[in-house]
């Protein structure tokens, strides 16, 4: 870290700015990683940088020629690499200056595609477990070349030195840290060891960790990722990358799709997630940058609708944010999250076309997120639209199924209207479907586009009334004056009252009414309290056109046969105002304060009537 120059300065010279190191690592901890554990995966990706820099010297040589060592045993953190190692001119550059721009830099930041991260603020991290750092490094470039050391310290001090090649016999180098009292739920054996399995589990060059306890090393990644394993059949493959899901997410996937897009180097499986999730929650999927864990919660990586799997996945050509904690939005992320977005789709529609049991598990978990899919992509509506699941007066059912009795499907706008209307609708042979919930209006009305010999309409409540029969004239005229007494008591609703006939029988009353209708009348009787003026005649224009609900009394009812031949006019009212009580709660919408009050009501009038009349 270059230090400021404290001689006086002469007025109007140039000046170089101070930096607090302690200040700029406090900035890091609290801002840029979203924890300590970083420093970890830090060191990792320096080591990682360093072999990959090496095997541009040596291409011949093996991937697991070279590797990474850790050991931590409680009291130090160290970290060594058979990597292409430091100069004394790299030291300068790259560890005691933050910032400073270098010819050699720059050449290494043309070439950074082949490496994870890029010299610069990295080794700071370490400065959020340790006071100190400890750097012993020797170059692989020149045979002769000798070990040096750099000590860098959390006040911004360092010191560098030369040693004889003898320091360190090979190329490569080491870090080590001694942890502060502070950190020690980073930095114990147990906790590094842990870390590097989280970060390094993917890593293609040998990582190897001790304990310090006299034991073996143990491998941190003693297998290749999954998909790049040879397996003796299909089967067995599959199998594999389902137990590895399960392994890394914690459940077993429905199904597991493998991922593969070799124009930026990315592999990797999604996994189906086995029960639904609530709509538009997005789970974080883990992201590999060259092997690297860059996050276990990149929601990015896939388009928002895909909240069906969970994925990881290993890149080479992603880039990562400053941070190196989650993914830089630009061009080639966008072309990424398209290119995986369509591997979803042909994942369904193989499904669909040769898995119809896989198929049906899927939809029966996630028919929300087809749907919401399946309202922006015409290819993902005409292959998926027939399977999936609709409440209908049928039942739940496909549309497919329902279509094949029903000709001509009715949609209702909200499922309270649904509910008021299925057991009649379906008495009555009509093919309704609830379209109140999200997404299921709209799809329904596009399955002309797959069968067009299927006309689809909104539910009029005109079109369920034409299907109720009149009563003959002789009942109508001698429940004239009951209809009366109830269609005034039930007048502070603007409801009107009506005799008719209907199955099932055993439904005393049907309540025709709709969200869009007491929206009206709201604004009906707001025009009651205006008094005069332009504004009073326009919402009196208003109120007299406001839509009415409608409490169709069924004929066939026993109950509806014995209350409209009531004489006594206050129990005439009082079973009105029950029978649309009963209605209004069969409809299962909010009540009103008033609906509320009148059932209550009505409950009780019907209740001391029945005991005066025992007693």
């Amino acid at each position: 870290m270059t230090l400021p120059d404290t001689a006086r300065t002469p007025a109007g010279a140039d000046r170089t700015f101070q930096v607090d190191l302690r200040g700029l690592v406090d900035l890091l901890s609290h801002h840029l990683y979203s924890s300590p554990r970083v420093y970890l995966r830090e060191l990792l990706q320096n080591a990682v940088d360093a072999l990959t820099a090496r095997s541009g010297l040596a291409p011949d040589a093996p991937t697991d020629a070279f590797g990474i060592r850790l050991y931590a045993d409680g009291s130090v953190v160290r970290v060594e690499d058979d990597g292409v190692g430091l100069t004394e001119d790299d030291v300068h550059a790259f560890l005691a200056t933050i910032g400073r721009s270098s010819k050699r830099a720059e050449r290494i930041a043309e070439q950074r595609g082949d490496f994870i991260g890029q010299f610069g603020i990295g080794l700071l991290s370490c400065f959020l477990v340790a006071d100190e750092i400890h750097v012993l490094s020797r170059s692989a470039r020149t045979s002769d070349a000798p070990a040096v050391e750099w000590r860098g310290r959390g006040d911004g001090s360092y010191t560098v030195r030369t040693l004889p090649a003898s320091a360190r016999p090979r190329p490569g180098t080491t870090v080590t840290l001694t942890p502060r009292a502070d950190t020690d739920e980073w930095t114990r054996p147990a906790q590094v060891h842990a870390l590097a399995r989280q970060f390094g589990s993917l890593l293609r060059h040998p990582v190897t960790f001790d304990d310090g306890t006299g034991g073996a090393g143990a491998a941190v990644n003693p297998e290749p990722a999954p998909w790049a394993r040879s397996y003796p059949t299909p089967g067995a493959r599959s199998r594999a990358l389902a137990a590895y899901g399960e392994e890394v997410f914690g459940f077993t996937p429905l199904d597991t799709i493998e991922l593969d897009l070799p124009a930026v180097g990315l592999k990797g499986i999604a996994c189906v997630l086995p029960e639904a999730v609530p709509a538009g929650r997005r789970h974080g999927h883990r992201v590999h940058v060259k092997g690297m864990l860059l996050s276990e919660q990149a929601e990015e990586i896939l388009p928002e609708w895909a909240f069906f799997v969970r994925c990881v996945v290993d890149a080479e050509s992603l880039r990562p944010t400053a941070s190196r904690e989650s993914l830089y939005e630009d061009d080639t992320l966008a072309a990424v999250r398209d290119a995986l977005a369509e591997r979803l789709r042909a994942w369904m529609a193989r499904a669909a076309a040769s898995d119809p049991d896989l198929l049906d598990r899927f939809l029966q978990a996630h028919h929300l997120a087809v749907k919401s899919l399946a309202v922006h992509d015409d290819e993902i509506l005409r292959m998926l639209l027939p399977w999936l699941p609709f409440e209908t007066t049928d039942g739940h059912t496909t549309l497919d199924e329902f279509a094949r009795t029903h000709r001509t499907v009715l949609v209702t706008s909200s499922v309270e209207e649904f509910r008021q209307v299925a057991a009649i609708a379906s008495a009555a042979g009509l093919g309704v479907v609830n379209g109140g919930y999200t997404y299921d209006r709209e799809l329904v009305h596009r399955l002309p586009e797959i069968r067009p010999e299927v006309s689809v309409a909104d539910l009029d409540p005109a079109t369920l009334t034409a299907h109720l029969d009149p009563v003959d004239r002789e009942t109508e005229l001698a429940a004239v004056a009951y209809l009366a007494l109830a269609r005034d008591a039930l007048a502070v609703f603007d409801c009107d009252v009506a005799l008719r006939t209907f199955q099932p029988a055993s439904a005393p009353a049907l309540l025709v009414d709709s969200r869009e209708a007491r929206h009206e009348r709201t604004r009906s009787r707001l025009a009651r309290e205006q008094e005069g003026g332009v504004w009073g005649d326009i919402l009196g224009a208003l109120r007299q056109e406001a839509p009415r609900a409608q409490l169709i009394l069924n004929q066939l009812n026993p109950l509806v046969r014995a209350a409209v031949t009531i004489e006594e006019p206050e129990l005439a009212r009082t079973s009105a105002e029950a029978l649309y009580g009963q209605a209004v709660l069969l409809s299962r919408r909010p009540l009103r304060p008033a609906e509320s009050s009148l059932i209550n009501r009505s409950f009780l009038d019907l209740l001391a009537h029945a005991l005066r009349k025992d007693s």
